[in-house]
């Protein structure tokens, strides 16, 4: 620890914001670097604690706390508080495949075990990790690493989100020749299509793609394996397989009217608004602008929803949970280092109490029904009210309707952003892999390889929706399995 006093001397200091009423004018990222000099202030705020949970990465309490990736993060907070950006980043990368994703979109799990957070503000672990990566690049560091010998084996990756890239990542490194197959018309899946640019820039994608095609991973654009070319086919031309098809199957609802024109799975509109700002067509295909907005589901995703429909120039946004409001402040029983069950004002919501006054989070509500104009599209939605009860047959509570609390909202623009039930089957029946009763393929207790031989899964298709952090690590874990198996 380079300084014992930094977390008494210096305050905790994010990245500062484009205020909301100026960001939603644009998709662009909104989040502005600090200066070095102040970077290297919060670096010092790092206690190098004796245990550094946030680190460790375990389960507190039912829920995950820590870096899944058990990034280094006392060693390179130090570096960057000596200014040894080089040392800083060496460390990075020897746990992160991609800090820039991780460090733009990740919640933070480790900031929530970090012991500044137990009576004060935790460090800025997130931001840092961010500042030494794009340092990185800013300065030439990050150059190709191309492996100096080939083993002769070959691995399909299909998928190319963080599990696939994190996959290809780490068997190139070992020297495999890795190709990766992608249905959509660029690389990146999630990271590409699914996450709007005001979160994660494209073009940052693009680079780190760029890097790996310099270092020899093959990607293969616009196929679909299993529909465009056979899983027979990749079977025969290559030594190893592995799915990292995601978790894209959304949970749908099951209310009357569902059949109405304006209804649509919020994955379909996040894609369908990425491929425009990012000039794959022309105009909105799916556009809020002038629209009453709903989104059902209070995640990330739903967050992402509204921000993306504000800035297209909706005429109001709701977005309804099923669950009771959040407290603001951790419970006595939600005690440091578990993850903070608190309520958390993200991007989206902060920019619709901007332009309408007022937060668009609904709690303990749900739709009951779709209401149909005469032409079959959505007019309005009828709610229902939801409390938490006890029910015996299944042992635990659960959220029943509230009688007499039905209502009517406004709607001409229904998100379903309700989650994911597993990856889409094709691929499982494609390749004959089984899936559980979650729609998750599944492999041998703890390891990534499947039923079939030489097939193996990774990511959000093994273990479920989840984080991107989770997913690089699901990949280096599966990679580290396959690289075993080819050798």
């Amino acid at each position: 620890m380079g300084k014992p006093t930094g977390f008494l001397d210096y305050e905790r200091e994010n990245n500062k914001s484009v205020e909301p009423l100026e960001r939603i004018k644009n998709f662009n990222e909104f989040h502005s670097p600090m200066q070095k000099t102040e970077r290297q202030k919060q670096g010092a705020r790092c206690m190098n604690c004796g245990v550094p949970f946030c680190q460790s990465g375990e389960n507190f309490g039912g829920m995950f706390s820590g870096c899944p990736l058990h990034n280094l993060i006392p060693e390179w907070n130090d570096e960057i508080y000596k200014d040894h950006w080089d040392e800083a980043l060496s460390r990075l990368l020897k746990t992160n495949n991609f800090p820039e994703f991780t460090g733009r979109v990740c919640p933070a799990l480790c900031e929530a075990a970090c012991t500044c957070g137990m009576n004060g503000d935790s460090v800025t672990v997130h931001d840092n990790e961010l500042s030494i990566i794009e340092e990185g690049f800013a300065t030439g560091m990050m150059k190709p690493r191309i492996p100096k010998q080939r083993s002769g084996k070959r691995v399909a990756v299909i998928g190319s989100g963080p599990s696939g890239l994190a996959v290809a990542d780490q068997l190139n490194k070992r020297g495999h020749s890795v190709v990766v197959y992608e249905r959509d018309a660029r690389p990146g899946g999630l990271l590409m299509y699914g996450i709007p640019n005001m979160k994660l820039d494209k073009s940052v994608v693009r680079r780190r793609v760029e890097l790996m095609e310099k270092e020899g991973v093959v990607f293969t654009c616009g196929v679909n394996v299993g529909k465009d070319i056979s899983a027979d086919e990749i079977m025969r031309e290559f030594d190893a397989v592995v799915l990292c098809c995601g978790s894209k199957t959304p949970r749908d609802l099951k209310v009357p009217g569902r059949d109405a024109k304006g209804v649509h799975f919020a994955v379909d509109y996040l894609s369908a608004a990425t491929s425009t700002v990012i000039g794959d067509v022309d105009g909105f295909e799916i556009d809020a602008k002038g629209k009453h907005v709903v989104i059902v589901g209070g995640g990330d995703t739903g967050n992402d929803c509204v921000g993306t429909s504000v800035r297209q120039g909706c005429k109001s946004v709701t977005q309804l949970e099923m669950m009771p409001k959040m407290p603001d402040k951790r419970a006595e029983n939600n005690p440091w280092p578990q993850w903070p069950r608190v309520c958390k004002t993200d991007y989206g919501q902060e920019e619709a109490i901007a332009v309408f006054g007022h937060d668009p989070r609904i709690y303990c509500t749900t739709v009951k029904e779709i209401v149909k104009d005469d032409n079959g599209a959505v007019r309005a939605i009828r709610t229902v009210g939801l409390t938490s009860v006890f029910d015996e047959k299944a042992g635990r509570n659960v959220m029943a309707e509230v009688d007499n609390s039905e209502k009517e909202l406004p709607c001409d623009l229904l998100l379903i952003a309700a989650g994911f039930v597993g990856c889409e089957s094709y691929v499982a029946e494609a390749f004959g892999v089984q899936r559980d009763g979650r729609g998750n393929v599944i492999s041998s207790v703890g390891k990534h390889g499947t039923d079939v031989p030489k097939v193996y899964v990774a990511g959000d298709a093994h273990r479920g929706q989840s984080l991107v952090v989770w997913a690089i690590s699901e990949g280096r874990s599966c990679a580290e399995e396959v690289d075993a198996f080819l050798i």
